[in-house]
């Protein structure tokens, strides 16, 4: 196999995968989930401030269970699979409930009356997208030698941010209807459908899953795993295999410092992405098109400077970047709990103001950036904390501490949130588990201590 081929089958994989993110999670079903479940609870008699306190809640209850499913999950099949030896067959299987999952989001109706079915369907292809990622992750270590995983975790990452942005345009211009019934471009929704059913907006779940199944086909026909021990035997063996490395980690300061650290700033970014359109939407009361425009302001600085960011880890290494990357979110974090729609830091803007807008469109591009850049170095890092022969156990853990604190995030943003009844203050737990990660990161080791 033409080892150039391999790795661009390795970044159609992102290409493919990506568009969940950024349209399920973070720019239109995440924030259309927010709107009609806030609509529902109002109009079965609760306040304004309650109903959208409740549609943040049962979004933050979704997350962190998906999150723990997946996080505890992980490192289990990642042992088997490092023992099984054909990562593809595993990556068909939650690549399924990411179709599945995607696809049923179609019937979240506008109405709200079964928003549950909203966040199970989203769950689904959730935990399936979280899952068969980590496989993914774990085949960079083959794709070539330390000095060139940054660049091509970088590459990956910006490949796979520019599918999601252009799935994003895709739905935006022909799919989801603004109040006037209009796409971004002023069509009516193609294939005839209905702009009243919000049915512009509810295909996108299918969209994404057509996206994948197209998309992947690449990543399927150049990755090749034809390892095939007996199942029986692999998964005894991939448990103590397991239980093995976790006890190795005694010995491994520099990757448990790492593991920790990555808990906490991965949870935080998670949180930004997770919440930044429900954020829009609740607070800025955005639209699902503005937020939409916003996301493609996102998705383009995530695609440009993951690329330019995986030259820069080449260059000095992923510890610098991870460090810097981490600073700048901080700052962005505090600039999102300082400003509201009505004024920033305390200063009150004039009636119908666009400088929030404004704002929350600069806090977007550093997001998009930034986080790109931090994830594509985070995977770098954990390349040089493991080896080929148990990457998949590796990345299986790097999974579960990952998401070890996944409910962190989410239920801290939802007390404070009910504290404070501040919908903008609420993200601020965001930035002590950034500070968190950020001191942690301080003590480890940049070449990493893998052996």
């Amino acid at each position: 196999m033409n080892n150039s081929k391999k790795t661009w089958g390795w970044f159609f994989y992102d290409w493919a995968c990506q568009p969940y993110n950024t349209l399920m999670v973070t720019f239109i079903i995440g924030p259309y989930f927010a709107t009609v479940a806030a609509e529902y609870f109002i109009a079965n008699g609760l306040d304004s401030t309650s109903s959208r306190a409740n549609a943040q809640y049962y979004w933050s209850l979704t997350i962190t269970i998906v999150g723990l499913i997946v996080g505890l999950a992980a490192p289990f099949i990642g042992a088997i699979a490092d023992n099984y030896g054909n990562r593809i067959k595993w990556i068909y299987l939650f690549s399924t409930l990411l179709i599945v999952g995607a696809f049923s989001s179609w019937f979240g109706l506008p109405d709200g009356s079964n928003w549950h079915w909203i966040l199970f369907s989203f769950g689904i292809g959730f935990v399936g997208a979280e899952l068969a990622y980590i496989f993914s992750n774990a085949q960079l270590p083959s794709l070539g030698d330390k000095s060139q995983t940054g660049a091509i975790s970088g590459s990956g990452f910006g490949f796979g941010y520019l599918g999601g942005l252009v799935s994003l345009v895709v739905v935006l211009t022909l799919f989801v209807e603004q109040e006037n019934g209009k796409t971004l471009i002023g069509l009516d929704p193609i294939f005839g459908l209905n702009a009243e059913a919000k049915e512009g907006t509810r295909f996108v779940g299918p969209f994404v899953a057509l996206w994948f199944i197209i998309f992947s086909i690449p990543y399927f026909l150049w990755i090749n795993d034809k390892s095939n021990p007996q199942a029986g035997a692999s998964v005894r063996k991939g448990l103590e295999d397991l239980w093995k490395t976790i006890m190795s980690l005694r010995n491994k300061k520099s990757t448990v410092r790492y593991l920790i650290s990555n808990m906490f700033y991965r949870d935080s970014l998670n949180g930004l992405y997770s919440f930044g359109g429900v954020y829009a939407a609740l607070v800025l009361d955005w639209s699902i098109v503005q937020i939409g425009t916003f996301g493609i302001v996102a998705a383009l600085a995530a695609a440009v400077c993951s690329w330019l960011g995986g030259k820069w880890d080449r260059r000095v290494g992923p510890k610098p970047v991870i460090l810097i990357s981490i600073v700048i979110l901080i700052a962005v974090c505090i600039i999102v709990v300082g400003m509201s729609r009505v004024s920033f830091f305390g200063i009150e803007l004039a009636e119908d103001s666009s400088f929030p807008d404004t704002i929350f469109y600069g806090c977007g591009v550093l997001i998009g950036g930034f986080g790109g850049i931090l994830q594509s170095a985070s995977r770098t890092m954990m390349v040089r904390h493991t080896n080929t022969s148990n990457s998949t156990q590796y990345f299986g853990i790097y999974g579960l501490v990952g998401r070890a604190t996944a409910f962190l995030a989410p239920a801290l943003i939802a007390y404070v949130t009910a504290v404070t009844n501040s919908n903008n203050l609420g993200v601020s737990p965001l930035i002590l588990l950034f500070l968190i990660g950020l001191l942690i990161m301080l003590r480890v080791d940049p070449e990493g201590d893998s052996s």
